[in-house]
């Protein structure tokens, strides 16, 4: 079975942002992201079991059990989470404005003994029928898009009436994550924007019943042990990619941040100096 739809080309449906096509930068640099990296350091089981995938966790509990599902991963990237999908009997279909991003997450599935077919498009235009899926899963990829309205029109389309959407996405309050940000100005694409407010009203005029959940608040403290003890500058490693290699031993001292997170991180006001939000909605029958 051919692993990858028909292509489609992403600068159909370009954005215009100051002059510069957001959608050839945001290709351009996955693509290059793709390309360095090789199949056997993607890191799939470790983004949904490592100590530190609390949002993965967390939406597994919330999905409940995958088999027989179909489910759309919308910003696929490399792959660990579409091979996680179908490791659990998923029938997973990827999105992802990378055409490299797409080959090498097939790459990753054959690797792994699973079988994914995907297609490089934008989210905003999602090359799939109505009404197709049980499941949208969108990790890290609604504040790299700039019509986020058009996005969450998208997910509603093509979710089954009942179907449910979940997402990770960073959120755009907590001061030492935006210093982080600046840090790492090599190692992300400069249009992105993190989450605000006014986003999580948007995806409640599309899904009603919209909820969220944030983590990472004081467990930030491992940023900080990157930095200032390991000595890695955040351009040298990806500390989002980085936390997954953490084991519970090496962990100890940071688990009373993580009980200590789970109170913080559902105080009005205090909990949007998170680092990210976990949103789920479900369409209306």
């Amino acid at each position: 079975m051919n692993s990858q739809l028909p292509k489609q080309n992403a600068r159909d449906t370009l954005v215009i942002h100051d002059g510069v096509a957001v959608h050839d930068r945001e290709t351009i640099f996955h693509d290059g992201w793709a390309s360095s990296t090789p199949v056997a350091s993607v890191r799939v089981r470790e983004c949904f079991e490592a100590p530190t995938a609390v949002e993965n966790q967390f939406i597994l509990q919330k999905m409940g059990p995958l088999t027989g599902k179909r489910l759309l991963d919308v910003g696929a990237g490399l792959g660990e989470s579409s091979v996680y999908f179908a490791l659990q009997g998923a029938d997973v279909t990827m999105i992802d404005i990378s055409p490299q991003m797409i080959a090498k997450a097939c790459e990753v599935g054959h690797y792994h003994g699973v079988e994914l077919q995907g297609r490089a498009a934008v989210g905003e235009e999602l090359p799939v029928p109505d009404d197709a899926f049980d499941v949208v899963y969108i990790a890290n990829t609604i504040h790299h898009v700039i019509n986020r309205g058009r996005l969450f029109a998208e997910i509603r389309r093509v979710l089954k009436p009942g179907g449910c959407f979940f997402s990770i996405d960073p959120v755009a309050y907590n001061p030492a994550i935006n210093i982080y940000r600046r840090m790492a100005n090599q190692v992300r694409t400069e249009d992105e924007s993190p989450l605000t407010r006014n986003d999580i009203r948007l995806a409640r005029s599309y899904f009603p019943d919209v909820r969220c959940r944030m983590f990472w608040m004081t467990t930030l403290a491992l940023f900080a042990k990157y930095f200032l003890i390991d000595r890695v500058h955040p351009n040298q490693d990806r500390y989002w990619k980085r936390i997954l290699t953490e084991s519970r031993r090496s962990l100890w001292w940071w688990r009373p941040l993580l009980a200590l997170d789970s109170l913080l991180t559902r105080v009005p006001g205090a909990r949007w100096w998170s680092w990210n939000v976990v949103l789920w909605g479900r369409k209306e029958d």
